[in-house]
């Protein structure tokens, strides 16, 4: 063993450890510290500088497999700016800590493909750009290694998707420039078209204000000007590292913490692996190239709707919408289409501190009644007596916390009976409270409804929540005895889940009063149309020039007729002259929810309610081939059309559907719609068991009446009742349904007599909407028939 005195007391030598390990280097009496070299075992080398036995200060490691990392370490870890070379050839170089890429870095993958930007825990995150070796340029947000945010794809061809992306696909509003001048603004859902959107022809007058994204750039005349913004971006950023590393700012920022030194340093590694090359390789032209490259007026735009990438329709657009979209306003319409329905609640929102009030109050209330042990609930539960009240000053008080909105006085209804109503919907008390009450703010819907109420939505979307008028809570808590015994009774009930009644009182005297309801459409698959059915005509249509995929429609805006396999049928319907008889036969309590259910309002005299529907299109699977192969050939020139046809011919016998159903008791987990209780329904299709419906590259969904039901939707004329004679021409497509009865709290009052009466006077008094609810009952029901007919 070596042996030398150095200054400051430190010793010069080598020593072999009991495990076998190498240090040669500087100590500090038992324990290395200054420079030296460490050799473990395995071969692996460090030399570089310590600090009281850990590895801090630069230096050099080299693992047995030919990896290595040079730089900064804290503590014993890889912590600081360093680079690393990987055993396949990658390299990275940039910020690290305690092992793992965070911060600013460059990595170069093996396959030449680059990242550019911030990482977090060893996988890209927040903002960065990634760069495949064919060319094709990501620039934009990141999520735990996935594109994730706003972002623009450009592809080396020319075109450029700027849009919202969600695990690495795209996902949300979005628009596609392509290198041919064409543009087309739409949704995307999970990689694939979905829904409406506008197709602009090279030369039309495109929106100018499009950028979904901060990082917008393109390939027409400003593609310097763009390549140079990238450039500055990227560069700040990078200068932004340079100036930690220099003036050594992490250190302050992260406590060392101490490791064995008797084992090789090792650290995650989550991005050796480079981007999926499919991720880029797929530019969105060919789908529409077809358009492109026909003979049609260059100045022409075209309104179209697409199901999971599949074109099911095209339309000129209307030449006085376009010119009304024109300018100024075409470019807010935009922003408000990115924007979508609904807007996020910020700190000076109008709405920001009623919010807040809410969140405060719910989950002071909650929590109070959650530690009562549950029990049945008596006479006095009910009224507007049965309440919980409480005042929340902003300081605080003995039984509230402080808190950063105004002062308020809470009122809770009937807290014991809304409790026992969101354990029979299997809703937690914890998972409640954190839907609503959580550290994300609510959504407000960017139209109110007719009556004025304004819809927030959780963040979730499990829960909506609607401002009552005073005489809508009244109804509400005059009917909830009768309701309440009606929904433990009929577990598959189709009428809106009530989970909560409050009101907040604001100075001077302003009142505001809430409902929180089950959002039916809590659903992962896209709802591409709504309607909102009541029976009636008069009245009930909506204007073409206010449609977008974001309205509900009305009865005479419904032109689809939708056939479900028998069993569902008449789960939905059943002769209500057979009421009595079914009392008694518990099995078959479920098999006319609809008359039930409208029964239950008409004793209540309740009008005006209607069903709320929402349709989720599905493309068959012989579609979405035929798709791809036109989109694969068409990028070489070879004829579409008849290479396609003739490859997929013979599939398309079996695999037309665009979903599939299974045994409910086959392996695999299977989705559940969100507060559904009941059995599920059984399928003839399926041997008359229970089922599941698979959604082919989507998953696998759980049936219940009014949730997840498959359907076989068929287009009709103008009215329901008449179908397409010409078969050949029937226009069908598989659909998923979700369906409720909603808007529950108008009585037929002096004041709907005195509209019956006025209108009457001037339109069929059949056909509008405020009549006797026993003619309502049987005119909800008789028109729902025929939105639903029997099959032949």
């Amino acid at each position: 063993m070596a042996r030398a005195e150095t200054s400051k007391g430190s010793i010069q030598r080598g020593n072999t450890l009991p495990n076998g390990d190498i240090y040669v280097g500087s100590f500090d009496g038992l324990v290395p510290h200054g420079p030296g070299k460490y050799m473990w075992t395995d071969g692996a080398l460090y030399d570089g500088e310590w600090d009281k036995s850990k590895m801090t200060g630069r230096g050099l490691i080299q693992w047995p497999s030919g990896a290595s990392y040079e730089g900064d370490f804290r503590g014993g870890f890889i912590d600081g700016a360093g680079t690393f070379k990987g055993v396949d050839g990658s390299v990275y170089k940039g910020s690290w800590r305690m092992n793992k890429k965070h911060g600013m870095g460059t990595m170069v993958y093996s396959n030449s493909d680059t990242y550019e930007g911030f990482w977090n825990e060893g996988l890209p995150d927040e903002f960065g750009k990634y760069t495949w070796a064919d060319g094709n340029v990501y620039i934009g947000r990141w999520k735990s290694g996935k594109m994730n945010g706003s972002g623009v794809m450009q592809w080396i061809n020319g075109d450029t998707l700027d849009c919202n992306w969600l695990n690495g696909l795209a996902h949300g509003k979005g628009y596609c420039k392509y290198a041919s001048g064409a543009c087309y603004i739409g949704t995307w859902d999970r990689g694939l078209k979905d829904g409406h959107g506008t197709f602009y022809q090279p030369g039309s007058k495109i929106p100018c204000n499009l950028e979904v994204s901060d990082c917008l750039t393109s390939h027409d005349g400003t593609s310097a000007s763009s390549s140079s913004n990238e450039k500055i971006t990227i560069g700040l950023l990078f200068l932004l590292q340079k100036l930690c590393k220099n003036w050594r700012l992490r250190r302050f920022l992260h406590r060392p913490r101490r490791i064995s030194n008797g084992t090789t340093p090792v650290f995650d590694d989550n991005s050796g692996s480079h981007l999926c090359q499919d991720v880029s390789s797929k530019s969105f032209s060919a789908d529409d190239q077809c358009l492109q490259d026909s003979e049609v007026d260059k100045d022409s735009v075209y309104e179209r709707e697409y199901v999971q990438g599949v074109l099911i329709m095209e339309q000129p657009k209307n030449e006085d919408s376009r010119m009304s979209e024109s300018g100024i306003a075409q470019e807010n319409n935009w922003e408000k289409q990115a924007k979508g329905p609904m807007e996020t609640i910020y700190k000076g929102h109008r709405s920001y501190y009623l919010m807040l009030n809410l969140q405060l109050g719910i989950r002071y209330t909650v929590g109070k009644i959650t530690p009562v042990p549950l029990r049945e609930v008596r006479s006095n539960d009910f009224g507007p007596r049965a309440r919980i009240k409480m005042y929340f000053p902003c300081e605080g008080s003995q039984y509230t916390p402080p808190h950063y909105s105004v002062d308020f006085f809470w009122k809770d209804y009937c807290p014991m009976v809304f409790r026992n109503l969101r354990e029979m919907f299997h809703i937690d008390a914890a998972d409640y409270m954190m839907s609503i009450c959580g550290g994300d703010s609510l959504k407000e819907l960017s139209s109110p409804g007719k009556s004025g109420s304004i819809f927030y939505l959780s963040q979730d979307e499990r829960f909506v929540i609607k401002t009552l008028r005073k005489t809508e809570l009244k109804i509400l808590l005059k009917m909830l005895p009768k309701y309440y015994n009606h929904v433990k009774a009929y577990d598959n009930t189709l009428i809106t889940k009530f989970f909560g009644v409050h009101r907040i009182t604001l100075k001077p005297g302003r009142k505001v009063r809430f409902v929180v309801m089950g959002n039916m459409f809590c659903t992962e698959l896209r709802i591409h149309r709504k309607y909102d059915l009541k029976g009636s005509t008069q009245g009930r249509s909506t204007k073409k020039q206010n449609i977008n995929e974001n309205t509900t429609l009305k009865d005479l805006d419904l032109s689809y007729v939708f056939h479900v396999d028998k069993p569902w049928r008449e789960a939905l319907f059943r002769q209500i002259a057979t009421f009595l008889l079914l009392f008694f036969l518990n099995i078959l309590l479920s098999s006319f929810m609809i008359a039930l259910d409208c029964m239950f309002l008409e004793s209540q005299s309740i009008i005006d309610y209607s069903m709320l529907l929402g349709i989720h299109f599905r493309a068959p699977n012989h579609l979405k081939r035929i798709t791809s192969c036109q989109n694969a050939l068409e990028s070489t020139g070879i004829s579409a059309e008849t290479e396609c046809s003739v490859a997929l011919h013979h599939e398309e016998t079996i695999s037309s559907k665009g979903f599939l159903l299974v045994a409910a008791d086959e392996p695999g987990p299977a989705v559940r719609g969100s507060h559904i209780r009941g059995s599920m329904v059984r399928a003839a299709e399926g041997g008359y068991e229970e089922v599941d419906l698979v959604l082919p590259g989507t998953g696998r969904f759980r049936v219940q009446l009014g949730v997840n039901m498959p359907a076989r939707a068929r287009k009709v004329q103008e009215d329901v009742n008449v179908e397409v004679e010409n078969r050949d021409t029937i226009e069908e497509y598989d659909v998923v349904l979700y369906l409720g009865i909603i808007d529950i709290l108008q009585e037929y009052n002096v004041s709907k007599r005195v509209e019956h009466a006025v209108k009457s006077l001037k339109f069929d008094p059949l056909s509008i909407s405020a009549v006797d609810p026993n003619l309502y009952s049987r005119r909800f029901i008789s028109f729902l028939e025929k939105v639903f007919p029997e099959q032949d």
